[in-house]
């Protein structure tokens, strides 16, 4: 499978989900909810993530955002009715975690082991996406392992000024090949990136 990433990110790299103003509080972060009326306003961009969804032959997670989904997609009383709770709640899930033992969310591994040999298991199976929503943290170990194939980005008109960035200040350099490109009506940019190796730098003449 190749595993994939994706993103909600402000022009200034600050990342969070699609929930509302109290959905990541963490060290202070008072600008919580700026996504989601993006998300609400904005057919072409909302048609793309569950186009992403839709493809989705499992997902991977940390837990922290794992418990965030499973508290929301995963309590919804009908999630077949939503493109985005429908694939998550039939196909499988895997949270990288030392410290979840009993997952309540049906259809759920937890990966407490060697997680980089059980994720380079995952992706040798066939199949087309292990997908990555959220999970900064695991997103940023999983580039660091070199395990990312393609990075989608949901990049927002905001600058938020405070927040998680989704890439560190320091760490591992990579190239991306630009797969896709759009600009919805709102304003977010979409963009589609394949890992390509190591950056080319210049060097003096």
């Amino acid at each position: 499978m190749k595993l994939t990433t994706t993103t909600w990110v402000t022009v200034d790299g600050v990342m969070q989900g699609l929930g509302g103003p109290d959905e990541d509080r963490g060290g202070g972060f008072e600008r919580g909810g700026w996504a989601l009326p993006l998300y609400e306003d904005d057919n072409e961009a909302a048609t793309f993530l569950h186009q992403i969804y839709g493809r989705a032959d499992a997902f991977l997670f940390g837990r922290r955002t794992y418990e965030i989904f499973a508290g929301s997609w995963g309590a919804m009383a009908d999630p077949g009715s939503s493109p985005i709770a429908g694939p998550l709640n039939t196909r499988p899930k895997y949270v990288a975690s030392t410290t979840l033992t009993e997952p309540r969310w049906a259809n759920t591994t937890v990966l407490s082991g060697d997680v980089a040999a059980a994720i380079g298991e995952l992706k040798a199976r066939p199949g087309g996406e292990l997908q990555v929503h959220g999970s900064g943290a695991l997103i940023r170990w999983l580039l660091a392992k070199q395990f990312v194939d393609e990075i989608t980005l949901f990049i927002c008109p905001v600058v938020l000024g405070q927040g998680t960035r989704l890439f560190p200040g320091s760490g591992p350099d990579t190239a991306l090949d630009l797969v896709e490109s759009r600009a919805t009506p709102t304003g977010i940019t979409i963009q589609v990136y394949r890992a390509g190796g190591r950056p080319r730098y210049a060097t003096a003449d």
